[in-house]
């Protein structure tokens, strides 16, 4: 399938953003009640530090949280000055992010999906992947990767060590036009396709994924060593 520039910039003239923001995990690795994104960071709930960010994005048009309901209140008291609308959570991440999609307004030239359990996310990161989607069609951020990794068969057998200098660890905001991330879904639901990230839809379509660079301080908080990492990032950049 050729790249098709018409898929890009499909709504109206103006930069035009719908996000996507994925609230509704259980938090089962955390050990805790709570969902993790939920847990508080410095007397604040995790997911409001991204909400936050993406509200001061001047491009960004509507935030659509996709969460439970008990939940909602805690985005509700912000009265945000674009429109707050809200999905229900689906039985794995390509279902939340479909209903969320669902909801978007129909002029809007791009979708900006993102995990609220990722609090660190920068104002430049999600403007730069935001740019680079306007331009591209797709765009998600990233980190090279600092460790080696290795392919194991079942039974642990090492088959073979990537390189390293080509292996990148795909982060969140991910940013991609709507026609293209229809299309995505449409051909993982006729393939019975279950993907991990975002972007991975634009791909089953042999279209450009172009990586924007991110801090490793850009962590998705899943596990009680990450909740560690998280307060002592948020104590160093309180500092500051």
């Amino acid at each position: 399938m050729n790249y098709n520039s018409s898929d890009i910039l499909s709504g109206g003239a103006k930069n035009s953003v719908s996000v996507i923001l994925l609230a509704g995990g259980s938090g089962s690795r955390m050990l805790t009640p709570l969902p993790k994104q939920f847990l508080k960071l410095n007397k604040k709930p995790i997911a409001l530090y991204s909400f936050e960010k993406f509200l001061q994005i001047s491009d960004v048009t509507e935030i659509i949280v996709v969460c439970h309901e008990e939940y909602r209140y805690l985005f509700e008291v912000y009265e945000p000055k674009i429109p707050l609308k809200y999905a229900l959570p689906g039985l794995r991440r390509q279902d939340s992010v479909f209903n969320g999609f669902k909801e978007i307004d129909s002029n809007a030239n791009l979708v900006c999906i993102h995990d609220a359990a990722r609090p660190f996310v920068t104002l430049e990161a999600i403007r730069d992947v935001i740019d680079t989607a306007m331009k591209m069609g797709a765009s998600c951020v990233a980190t090279p990767l600092k460790s080696t990794v290795k392919q194991a068969d079942a039974s642990k057998i090492v088959v073979q060590t990537p390189d390293r200098s080509t292996l990148w660890e795909i982060q969140t905001p991910q940013a991609i036009c709507p026609k293209l991330l229809a299309r995505g879904f449409a051909v993982a639901l006729e393939k019975d396709l279950t993907v991990t990230d975002d972007v991975s839809l634009v791909e089953l379509l042999n279209l450009p994924v172009k990586l924007v660079l991110g801090s490793y301080t850009n962590i998705k908080v899943t596990t009680p060593e990450d909740l560690l990492f998280a307060e002592k990032i948020a104590e160093c950049q309180a500092k500051v």
